[in-house]
């Protein structure tokens, strides 16, 4: 009874975990586990990957890295509060001390000192320009003169501004949500390269699967052919050299069935290994049959290609990266300056207490300049290699936009000759599999050669062939122009996977 219930169980949770699967192949009695082939559909075989596989952990893992990598962008301009210090700061030695006349003495010093700061910092990004708020003491105790002095400022205020330097925190703002952009539009385009991957997976198994049960069949009906020309044999009603052929016949299919056999068990490891299913697991492929063959509107393919795809994205930060990449080399020639100040106030005293009683105001306002006099032309040429490489991007990213066009229309119009191929194969199949199954008959009532019967059997191992070729054509190509165009034409909507990996981090 316990068994009966765990057989149970098993029938009813395979099908809700894995789509419209196998019901039980086999059930061995005893000790012995229940063994139930999972019949897998294009679309299990698909949704298998997308789930399990370890390419799929591999892209969300990836994904999680970019969404942290812009977390961290989102909070580099956010203001800082830092605490920092030196405690101790021990000091025991012979120092030289310029004397008043000009000589030189050496005093021994002993002392100990301690500071600590208090800083809130923030920057600026649309002008480069960094402020800060602080306060901040330092302690001296000198053992020689047996006394301690405190110093410190209780508030100040301060910035520095770089002038016709590279600012890199405005090309950054530019920059970044762009490459968080990119990286979101690559995780959906990676995930359907895996349905894609999948896809091809799943019909080099359907046709090794189907030559095997075209072997199966073939052996089958040569065993059955040759029993009937055994049978003939002994009543004198077929020649020598046709009975012989039959013989040979049966060893032929013998040797296909082997070579079939092989070329399914390689083909079986690889799909399972890709897709994430137990080697144990016993499956068997369903061939789609069920096709909605539909037409597809070049221009929507191409506006949601430029609007889904990273490549749009793309394009725009190479060209916004080698317009950086120019102001930078710019910006490092010529003239240079730095504008620094800062307004607060400071004091001194015997105690800690001294830093605050009657602080006097302190103003810094700095200004440095640097010009370069003469660098025989070194940055006269980095500036031309930066413009020709600007140049070059723009020749490049044209040239690709072009190409990514031509690849999605060629894409399109290559999908729309492959109805009529895929039409015209399939009743090929059916008429080659009825044109075998006549032949076989004759054969069986004497009526052909076992040569006419093996050309029917030829025509119909190749219109199979072609049929499952041209479904894995159509199949191929369709999820190329998804992977194209990050859209489902098929459900007439935009292509969206979510990433559990990443609601987790996000939750975390």
């Amino acid at each position: 009874m316990a068994k009966k219930r765990i057989i149970h169980c098993l029938l009813i949770f395979l099908p809700y975990l894995f789509g419209n699967f196998a019901e039980a192949q086999e059930k061995k009695t005893g000790s012995e586990a229940v063994s139930i082939k999972m019949n897998l559909s294009l679309h299990n075989v698909v949704d298998l990957a997308i789930a399990q596989s370890s390419a799929v952990k591999y892209v969300q893992n990836t994904n999680v890295n970019y969404f942290w990598r812009w977390k961290n962008f989102q909070k580099t301009f956010l203001p800082n509060l830092v605490v920092s210090g030196t405690v101790p700061n021990f000091n025991q030695s012979t120092v030289p001390v310029t004397q008043p006349d000009g000589s030189i003495e050496f005093k021994e010093v002993s002392n100990l000192m301690a500071s600590a700061n208090l800083s809130l910092n923030q920057s600026i990004p649309l002008t480069g320009t960094y402020i800060y708020a602080s306060t901040s003491a330092s302690r001296v105790q000198d053992y020689y003169k047996k006394q301690t002095n405190f110093s410190g400022n209780p508030v100040s205020f301060g910035f520095y501004q770089p002038i016709f330097a590279y600012n890199w925190m405005k090309w950054s703002k530019k920059l970044e949500p762009m490459i968080y952009n990119e990286s979101q539009k690559n995780f959906i385009q990676s995930i359907e390269s895996i349905a894609y991957a999948a896809t091809a997976r799943f019909f080099n198994y359907l046709r090794v699967q189907t030559d095997f049960k075209l072997a199966e069949s073939a052996l089958k009906n040569s065993n059955d052919n040759l029993r009937i020309a055994k049978t003939k044999q002994k009543l004198g009603q077929i020649s020598e050299n046709d009975f012989s052929r039959i013989e040979l016949s049966v060893l032929n299919a013998q040797k296909a069935l082997n070579s079939a056999g092989m070329l399914l068990k390689n083909s079986d490891f690889e799909l399972k290994s890709y897709v994430g299913i137990d080697q144990n697991q016993e499956i068997e492929l369903q061939m789609p049959l069920n096709i909605t063959l539909f037409d597809i509107d070049s221009k929507k393919a191409l506006y949601e290609a430029k609007t889904n795809r990273p490549e749009a994205v793309n394009f725009e930060r190479r060209l916004i990266n080698s317009e950086r990449d120019l102001t930078a080399a710019k910006r490092a020639t010529g003239l240079s300056a730095t504008l620094s100040g800062s307004y607060g106030l400071s004091n001194s005293g015997e105690s800690m207490a001294g830093i605050y009683h009657a602080p006097n105001r302190s103003e810094v306002l700095q200004l440095t300049v640097s010009v370069p006099i003469l660098d025989w032309g070194r940055a006269a040429s980095a500036v031309k290699m930066a413009e020709s490489q600007r140049d070059l991007a723009q020749f490049d990213v044209q040239k690709a936009r072009e190409d990514f066009d031509r690849s999605v229309i060629v894409q399109v119009e290559q999908f729309g000759l492959l109805k009529g191929q895929l039409i015209t194969a399939k009743e090929a199949d059916r008429v080659a599999e009825n044109g075998y199954k006549i032949a076989l008959k004759r054969f069986q009532n004497g009526e052909i050669s076992i040569t006419d019967l093996n050309i029917a059997l030829a025509e119909r191992e190749s219109a199979k062939r072609d049929y499952i070729g041209s479904l894995s054509t159509y199949w191929l190509a369709y999820y190329n122009l998804r992977i194209l165009t990050l859209y489902d034409f098929e459900t007439d909507q935009r292509i969206k996977y979510e990433n559990p990996m990443l609601a987790k981090a996000m939750e975390n």
